[in-house]
């Protein structure tokens, strides 16, 4: 019994999931008090912020985080330090424009009416320096799936920025620049942990390739489309609402996104653990296996999501009431919820097609299709709040560039190995139904025990 337990915990799998559900309690934890000591401008303005900073972080995130895993995962120890440092000159080189590019950001900060506009102008540049080496941290161990130590790393990031949230609470000098500043620490002391534990790999960069450097370029300027289509829409739909609406609309509609949470955990657990293994059955040239995989997981997690969605429709305003209080019940943030909930089954398929089109080498599909969505989403997030006059038109239309990058994505691994959509589903069902053997199988032995 106790080797079994072992195993679980050993598990890459449920290191991940594990991993995923502790980072995203205490984010929640952290938003709570947020919602809580904000008023409902300042959260709204502290939401689109970081919503600005995570779009732009995109294109570091995503131009080197699919790529790096990619060409690390499965290679030779000699090539992997070639990989690491190649990808470590990329990261420097894209954080260095951005440091450029925030000092006349800077000067522009002045003539900007937007607060939140205003903050990032003056502190995106070091923002992303700060977080470069545990950036560049969770890339190496998430390639060597070491997912024990990538969850040690974001405790480290979140416990800081949670605990920096917590001082300027109980102190009662909360603020939306406060909240900054605990942010930006929080960043410096995760970069100097992994400094510390070596686990950055940075001396790997006097091991750079040009010709490394060439094919992580090559590939990222398109796998930037796979991350674009995680945040993209999201930051989109902030953008639509800040401007056509107003800073109270804008905390209302995230915090009724923050609870979806419970679709995106799953799926960023079963993403990391998916990547290193589509990859691996890539490089064996084995188109089965790789498709094989990608019904397994997205199946599976779709399977998961049933029971999660239902639960999540039934109990919508009390989760709003804990995180945001009082002030945000009769708000429309839980039928907010609740429209996302509705199509959240959509989102593995989704997620997981673009995932695979990047490892069998398709990111310029995945571009073209981010650039369709993206237009998509703008089209129908407008039409929305012209037709309705709310948030409930901006949830309403985001089903819209999901439909259609499923669709994209199902016709070009069709054209790589076809398979029958219905068959990612029945996939699913029987891994989640070998699981659910294991355990009933697992408590016999316990009560015979």
């Amino acid at each position: 019994m106790w080797l079994k337990v072992i195993t679980l915990i050993k598990n890459k799998h449920f290191l991940s999931l594990a991993g995923n559900v502790i980072m995203s309690g205490l984010a929640l934890v952290t938003m709570v008090l947020i919602y809580h000591a904000l008023s409902v401008t300042d959260a709204g303005i502290w939401v689109f912020f970081q919503s600005v900073l995570i779009l732009v972080d995109t294109f570091r995130s995503g131009f080197l985080t699919t790529a790096f895993i990619k060409f690390y995962a499965g290679a030779t120890p000699g090539r992997k330090v070639e990989v690491a440092g190649s990808a470590w000159w990329i990261g420097i080189l894209i954080t260095g424009i951005l440091l450029l590019a925030n000092i006349p950001a800077y000067f522009a900060a002045p003539y900007i009416d937007d607060y939140s506009l205003v903050l990032f102008c003056k502190w995106f540049g070091i923002s992303y320096l700060l977080s470069l080496p545990w950036f560049m941290a969770t890339c190496i161990l998430q390639g060597e799936q070491r997912f024990d130590q990538l969850l040690y790393v974001r405790l480290v990031n979140q416990l800081t920025f949670m605990g920096g949230i917590l001082f300027i609470y109980f102190n009662h000098t909360i603020s939306v620049t406060g909240v900054l500043y605990a942010y930006l620490a929080s960043n410096i002391i995760t970069s100097i942990y992994v400094l510390a534990m070596g686990w950055t790999r940075l001396r790997s960069i006097t091991h750079r390739t040009s010709t490394i450097i060439s094919q992580i370029i090559n590939f990222g300027k398109y796998s930037l489309g796979t991350t674009l289509s995680s945040n993209l829409f999201r930051t989109s739909d902030t953008f639509v609402i800040n401007f056509l609406l107003n800073k109270q609309a804008v905390a209302i509609y995230n915090l009724g996104q923050t609870l979806m949470q419970l679709v995106e955990i799953p799926l960023r657990s079963f993403a990391a653990t998916a990547m290193p293994e589509l990859s691996v059955a890539y490089n064996q040239n084995n188109p089965i296996s790789v498709i094989s995989t990608m019904k397994k997981y997205t199946g599976t997690i779709s399977v998961v999501l049933v029971p999660l969605v239902i639960a999540g429709c039934l109990v919508a305003d009390w989760p709003i009431n804990l995180i945001g209080g009082h002030k945000y019940m009769g708000t429309d943030a839980a039928n907010v919820f609740r429209i996302f909930l509705t199509f959240a089954l959509l989102y593995p398929l989704d997620r997981f097609f673009a995932l695979t089109l990047d490892v069998i080498h398709l990111p310029k599909v995945n571009f073209y299709k981010v650039l369709v969505m993206l237009a998509a989403n703008l089209i129908f997030d407008w039409l929305g709040v012209k037709l309705l006059g709310s948030i409930y038109g901006i949830a309403i239309a985001t089903v819209v560039p999901v439909l259609v990058g499923t669709v994209i994505g199902y016709k070009s691994l069709n054209k790589y190995c076809p398979f029958n959509i219905w068959s990612v589903y029945s996939a699913g069902y029987r891994q989640v139904k070998s699981w659910i053997s294991l355990i009933t199988g697992s408590k016999r032995s316990i009560q015979l025990l």
